[in-house]
């Protein structure tokens, strides 16, 4: 009996499959290099530190910053963010977000609020997840120092406008958070106004996990996250004072960095308009084959060019759409109807039945769940990437709808 064919639909918490070169370069650097960079004055040390400036270079070509050195290497994007938020804040500091945030952004930030450390605001979203800018803006103070936003939901999607959010705050610093967006949404940080730049490298990015960093532009120093060797400085007991030394303490993941610079540059050779457009082309075709269906509740802007290739669905007993437009994010449900299929049986269904691989649950994001009206037992998400097909996503098509029809 022939195996169905595996569709991985959960490219939203890890891309896959990674391109070739991702793979090859990861192996090049353990079997040919090896090196620990910019900590000897060897051959392999040198090639090891060209490899990482490489990567790091390129980062720079894809977010439009002029000097890399202020790119620095983390292990992911959570990694980065606390880097940021331990490295910029003071004591006394307002900080502002939104509702739709990652709980990589809301528990180190509600931990400083506890602690007594910061001040903290939440910016309300709609029920399609986008920001209100005009409230957003209502919130600053003197006293604030950051504004941390969601470039796009890991839960439906929801791309948030950047450049009216920078304008509505004006010289309160703008960190944006594009875990969901690097790699397969075009950003350019000098037009969106972006002071600080938040990356993970295993998801739009396409490289392995273990990878990610920040960027952070000229005129903002942070404090070191950690403090070690460098290989810089080496005579001085204290940590070096200039970018990227300051904030990449210790041995780097420098096998994980050579995978991450080789997908950046598969994405720079692809063109990251022309992922853009094969993953909005993926979204259109999911969003209508089951917009139709009355069972199923759909999440988030429905709306490709709104949107990145995330999709979120319950199956619940929905009213149907009415003139004023879509259902949008949190449908119409009727409280008082049961979900015809619960979430934890949708996900074994799509596994067992048709091969096809997605999320469900409250995604890391409680708070966007409460937002879209989702919580507390979440969504079935299905967030395609570059390499899924049309006709990964047709068959997706018929499994929700045969799920629906149960």
């Amino acid at each position: 009996m022939e195996k169905k064919r595996l569709i991985y639909l959960d490219n939203a918490a890890t891309s896959f499959p990674k391109p070739p070169q991702v793979t090859q370069a990861m192996i090049y650097f353990m079997d040919h290099v090896g090196a620990n960079p910019g900590r000897s004055g060897h051959a392999l040390a040198r090639e090891a530190g060209q490899i990482v400036q490489s990567a790091r270079d390129g980062l720079a070509r894809l977010f439009n910053v002029d000097d890399a050195s202020r790119i620095c290497f983390t292990l992911n994007v959570t990694e980065a963010l606390n880097a940021v938020f331990q490295g910029y804040l003071n004591h006394g500091d307002h900080v502002v977000t939104t509702a739709m945030e990652h709980n990589s952004v809301m528990r180190p930030l509600v931990c400083l609020q506890e602690m007594g450390y910061i001040t903290l605001d939440i910016a309300p979203c709609d029920r399609k997840g986008f920001l209100d800018i005009s409230a957003m803006a209502s919130l600053l103070r003197k006293d604030t120092r950051l504004v941390v936003l969601n470039h796009a939901s890991n839960v439906c999607g929801t791309l948030q406008d950047v450049a009216a959010v920078k304008a509505a705050i004006g010289d309160v610093p703008l960190l944006l958070d594009t875990a969901q967006t690097a790699g397969a949404y075009p950003i350019d940080a000098k037009a969106l106004g972006v002071d600080i730049l938040a990356f993970t490298g295993h998801k739009g990015l396409m490289g392995p996990q273990g990878t990610g960093g920040f960027y952070v532009r000229e005129g903002i120093e942070l404090r070191p996250f950690k403090r070690g060797g460098t290989g810089s400085k080496s005579e001085d007991l204290h940590q070096p004072d200039f970018m990227p030394d300051s904030m990449e303490s210790g041995t780097q993941n420098n096998v994980g960095i050579a995978g991450l610079g080789a997908a950046v540059e598969f994405i720079l050779g692809e063109g990251v308009e022309k992922i853009r457009r094969h993953e909005q082309e993926l979204t259109g075709a999911l969003l209508d084959g089951i917009f139709d269906l009355q069972n199923v509740a759909i999440y988030g802007p429905l709306d490709p060019a709104r949107q990145t290739a995330t999709v979120s669905i319950t199956f619940d007993s929905t009213l149907a759409e009415n003139s004023e437009g879509s259902l949008g994010c949190g449908a119409i449900n009727l409280e008082w109807f049961n979900d015809s299929v619960p979430i934890g049986e949708a996900e074994g269904r799509f596994s067992s039945q048709y091969n096809i691989l997605v999320r469900v649950g409250l995604h890391c994001a409680p708070m966007a769940h409460q937002t879209i009206g989702t919580f507390p037992d979440g969504t079935v998400r299905l967030s395609m990437g570059y390499f899924n097909t049309l006709e990964d996503i047709e068959l997706a098509v018929q499994a929700i709808r045969r799920i629906a029809a149960a």
